[in-house]
Formats: structure tokens, sequence, C-alpha cells
């Protein structure tokens, strides 16, 4: 079973810019729109541990949340959950206490901004292969001039109406642009990618990539250990967040070390399924 993170002493974080008064039997939900200390916290190389969300539930979701992630993914690609679910399960996510980020099913402007609209904090955008292709994505994650995101005041992503005109391209700042690298077209320019403003973190889907590599699987294989290491090279040199998902937490300490800092550990299906293995082998065997 996949251990809490706190195994791995990270520490444990709150929501950015929220208040909890649990002497007073309630939250205090002071978020600020224009926070963006989770980017922050992100681009300087804080090790943060987060969960994929790919049940759609929202009980779920909160239930994560509260355990202390430092963000938690609403996977649209390959999860249960629909777009129709996102506002649900983002503010779940939120009520637990953790950062909501979304990954859209594909990198098209109406699907990132919708999401954006509805609350996520950040994006992760899968199945890019060309630098040009993640140049055109992250444009959808910002509001003008930064980007071609179309402006909506009062839907949850610009604060419900409370941040002006004149203020909206503030909001451009604590969105976190997260662009995976699993193909080998999107290796082949990593460096490019990397150099992108607005890209944040370059995140390695490790089933996509290794297949991608023709060696499906194989994580130990020279071919995907040096793709890890050239991913992370890149990172470095342009001030960005290495991310990769893992499902196995006795592998986190070696990613770690390799200069991942924005890590997936499993998520709450991968949990679910697990739990329910185990438990009926204990009754049968």
């Amino acid at each position: 079973m996949v251990a809490p993170p706190s195994r791995f002493n990270l520490g444990r974080s709150r929501c950015p810019g929220r208040s909890t008064d649990r002497t007073a039997g309630h939250d205090t939900d002071v978020r600020d729109p224009f926070d963006r200390s989770f980017r922050d916290r992100t681009l300087r190389g804080e090790t943060l541990v987060g969960l994929f969300l790919d049940l759609g539930s929202t009980a779920s979701a909160e239930v994560c949340g509260a355990v202390g992630y430092d963000w938690l993914l609403v996977d649209l690609e390959h999860g249960s959950g629909t777009e129709a679910d996102l506002p649900g399960l983002l503010r779940a996510v939120e009520l637990g206490g953790s950062t909501a980020l979304v990954r859209v099913q594909s990198g098209e402007r109406i699907k990132v901004g919708r999401a954006l609209d509805m609350g996520a904090r950040g994006i992760m955008v899968p199945r890019l292969d060309s630098a040009e292709q993640a140049r055109e994505a992250v444009t959808f994650l910002r509001y003008p001039p930064d980007g071609i995101r179309g402006v909506a005041t009062r839907v949850r992503g610009a604060g419900l109406g409370v941040v002006s005109h004149p203020e909206v391209k503030r909001l451009n700042e604590r969105v976190v642009g997260i662009i995976q690298i699993e193909s080998t077209g999107g290796l082949r320019e990593v460096e490019q990618i990397a150099a992108l403003d607005g890209v944040d973190v370059l995140f390695v889907g490790p089933a996509d990539l290794s297949h991608s590599l023709g060696i499906p699987g194989q994580f130990q294989h020279p071919d995907y250990l040096g793709a890890l290491e050239r991913v992370v090279a890149a990172c470095r040199s342009r001030g960005k967040a290495a991310g990769i998902l893992v499902y196995d937490t006795a592998v986190v300490p070696r990613h770690l070390e390799l200069g991942f800092t924005f890590v997936g550990i499993g998520s709450d299906g991968a949990f679910v399924a697990d739990g329910a293995k185990r438990f009926f082998a204990a009754v049968r065997g």
C-alpha cells in the first residue's frame, strides 16, 4: 500500500491563502484571488507531493485533501470524472486544504480555459510532441497581454467578480503551467520546452514515455533513466520544476535524489484497488 507523504519527512502544507481556526470549530476562508504562493513554491524547487484524482468522487477528493497533500490533480484525460464534475471536485479539494490542479483531455483553448474558469490553480497538458505545441498551449493559460485566455470576471477562476478588469492580468501570476513529457518528440525538444515562459513544470508520464521509447514499463532501462536525467537537467538550466508520477513509494527517495521536486505518488483509484485487493486476500488467504 502506498504510504502517506509523512514517511519522507516532507512536511504538511495547507491550501495557500487559507487560514484555518480549529479552536473555533470552523474554517475561516480568507483566500486571496491573487495569491501565487503555490506557484512560487513550485519554482523555488520545494518538494511538493501530490495525488491524481481519477475516481471523479467529491468525497474522495475531500478526504485526500484533508490528508495534507500539497496538490491534488483532477484527471480528465484518463479519470472517471468529466468537465461537468469539475466545480464540485475543485471545491472538495479546496475544502480539504490542498491546491487544485486539472489535467485536461488535450491542450485545446476551450478545454484549458474552462478548467481555469471553474477554479483550477494549475493545468497539466498531456500529449504534446514539440516546443511549438507547448508554446501555443501556455498562451491559453493566461489573460492578455501574456496570453489569449478569454476574459470572464464572474467565474470562480477570476474571483467571482471581485477582481476588476485592470487587475485581471495579475491572476496570470498564480497559474501553474505543467507540460507533460511523455513522447519521443517532447523529449527531443525538452530543452526548448523548458525555456518557454509560462511553463513551470515538466512532468514525466512514465508509462507513455517508456512505451514511446520502445521499452514499455522498463523503468530501470538505461534509455528511460537517461530520459529522466535529461528532463531534470533541462529544468535545472531554466529554473523550472521537474515532476513525475510514481506508484511505488519505495522509489520516491531515488527520484528526489535525481532532482524531481513535483512528485505524484499514485491516485485515489489505485488506493481503492490496492486496499480492496489486500483486504480480500487477507480474508481469503
